[in-house]
């Protein structure tokens, strides 16, 4: 039997690999009675295992056992309620200080792998489905949702404002653009929406369907989700999903219940406050990623990730 290590830094947790790891996995995989020989995924922030075609184990090291409520919370009050499945919680706990989900493993393989194939009839009949999908979390109302954080969203806005011109400096993002955001999130009004369950992490790399068809077969990776306005859900749609195919977004945006008069502008620049905004923000990840604007402001960069008109 093998311990889990010491993960109570985030450096303690950066030494560790996942092939590391495996002793310990299996070691609790054996204490939950399940066989079969656990295989890591490459991708994502933690450790995460196929076990046999059925079965994922998640981990949380004891500096991120503060997610797991959070990522176990989200997958039993959403399974079974969305039109894209969600993984079904097998058994999560804790043991030796680390936190884990056992789930059920979604058919599919990730949109992301997918995208390269797809044809531009398959992302069409896609696009619907996903504006569906985030329709129906958003509109969940369950009591177990309200312990997602934050707890006061006007609160939490402020304090990424007041952090944001320190947060993209330390990205590196040019001096070009730093420049511009103080004005622009001045400029933006983002009022006062009522708060929804969000996913915040909405993007092609948490999405499993089809391959081949694109058919959605489901959405997985809980822990960041929080509580907040619906559009900072679009973020990571317009950034990850849509990639700045505006047609993709109108349609996944008219399915999910805007009226065409809502999308413009304005919309697209709300978004592009809340992306200035957003946790994980990384817009100089971003210029690298995404269409370059037309002209180097954020007003043109607005449109170009979050535009529908095309």
């Amino acid at each position: 039997m093998t311990p889990f290590p010491p993960a109570a830094t985030e450096a303690e947790f950066a030494r560790l690999t996942r092939a590391g790891l495996l002793p310990p996995v299996r070691t609790l995989l054996g204490s939950l009675g399940v066989r079969g020989e656990p295989e890591p995924f490459a991708d994502g922030s933690l450790p995460v295992y196929a076990v046999g075609a059925d079965l994922v184990l998640k981990l949380f090291p004891p500096v991120h056992l503060g997610e797991l409520p959070t990522e176990r919370t989200m997958l039993e009050a959403l399974h079974g309620r969305l039109p894209i499945p969600t993984p079904r919680v097998v058994q999560a706990g804790e043991h030796e200080g680390w936190g884990y989900v056992l789930m059920d493993r979604l058919p599919g393989v990730t949109l992301k792998e997918a995208w390269p194939q797809l044809s531009t009839e398959d992302k069409a009949a896609l696009a619907p489905r996903l504006g569906e999908a985030l329709a129906a979390l958003h509109g969940l109302d369950d009591p177990a949702l309200t312990v997602l954080g934050p707890a006061n969203w006007s609160a939490f806005l402020t304090g990424q404002r007041d952090r944001a011109l320190d947060h993209h400096r330390a990205t590196n993002l040019d001096e070009h653009w730093l420049a511009q955001i103080p004005a622009f999130l001045d400029a933006v009004d983002l009022g006062e929406p009522a708060t929804v369950p969000l996913h915040t992490e909405f993007m092609r790399d948490h999405l499993m369907v089809t391959p081949g068809s694109g058919e959605p077969t489901g959405l997985f990776d809980f822990e960041p989700a929080m509580r907040g306005a619906a559009e900072y859900e679009f973020v990571a749609v317009g950034l990850f999903v849509s990639g700045g195919d505006a047609a993709f977004l109108h349609r996944l945006l008219l399915a999910y219940g805007y009226h065409p008069a809502d999308l413009g502008e304005e919309f697209a620049r709300r978004c592009l406050a809340y992306a200035l905004l957003h946790v994980y923000s990384d817009f100089r990840w971003y210029l690298d990623a995404l269409p370059a604007p037309p002209e180097p402001t954020l007003d043109a960069l607005a449109t170009a990730w979050w535009g529908t008109a095309g």
